[in-house]
């Protein structure tokens, strides 16, 4: 029994080692090289596919420089005011979302993840609820804070978030509801693409209702009110 438990425990710490090299491996690799594919983007792409029954992907790596600033800078705006100083987590917006959520009566789940946890989920994770996603979530959310600077982290969420069935990333958005390149996007136009983020497959862009419009003025005033952090150059 002894012999069995010492096997084990040597599998167990193989493995995590193992798991904790390629984890450190992969996020060193990717300060540095475009990200071609995510599992998230796999998944999301089926699942889509399976529910309208056509397939639809598009994604165009495009670096910093040829993404708008202010595209950037309306997400920061949107999803998270504190991203420029805070070390991956916003635990203020999470005490509030657990408070929301823990009110029987409302029917949304609200979340509380920053742009760091949403691109650990969206470059390593799948789009599933669990506790063990979540661990992980944080495990990647600290690796990428360690690893990289907040200009990379940016640089690879705007080129990896889902903005519609199937679209990927800034330049594809950019051209698919604008007809543009995402260097020519504007305040405006990025207001409306960054709203639309909470929900890119219920949200689009060119069919901009009330809600969305309001959403809209709304990260236009906070762009307005908001310091622009140095890393968000054109």
């Amino acid at each position: 029994m002894k012999k069995l438990l010492k096997k084990i425990t040597r599998y167990l710490i193989f493995f995590a080692v193992l798991f904790l090299s390629l984890s450190v491996f992969s996020v060193l690799f990717y300060r540095f090289v475009p990200v071609p594919l995510t599992l998230f983007q796999v998944v999301r792409t089926l699942i889509v596919s399976v529910e309208k029954g056509s397939f639809n992907f598009q994604k165009d790596w495009e670096s910093k420089s040829n993404i708008s600033s202010n595209l950037s800078f309306a997400i920061i705006a949107s999803e998270d005011q504190k991203f420029p100083t805070h070390f991956g987590f916003d635990v203020e917006a999470i005490q509030k979302a657990i408070a929301h959520n823990r009110k029987k009566n409302n029917k949304t789940l609200r979340g509380g993840s920053t742009i760091s946890q949403q691109l650990a989920k969206n470059l390593y994770l799948w789009p599933a609820r669990s506790y063990v996603r979540k661990a992980l979530e944080v495990y990647y959310t600290l690796l990428i804070e360690v690893l990289w600077s907040k200009s990379r982290i940016m640089e690879v969420y705007v080129n990896s978030v889902e903005w519609g069935p199937g679209v990927f990333g800034a330049e594809a958005a950019a051209q698919r509801y604008f007809h543009k390149s995402a260097s020519k996007l504007t305040a405006s136009e990025a207001a409306l693409l960054a709203v639309c983020l909470p929900n890119p497959i219920k949200y689009n862009p060119t069919k901009a209702g009330s809600y969305l419009k309001g959403r809209q003025s709304w990260v236009l005033r906070q762009m307005n009110n908001l310091e622009k952090p140095d890393f968000l150059v054109d």
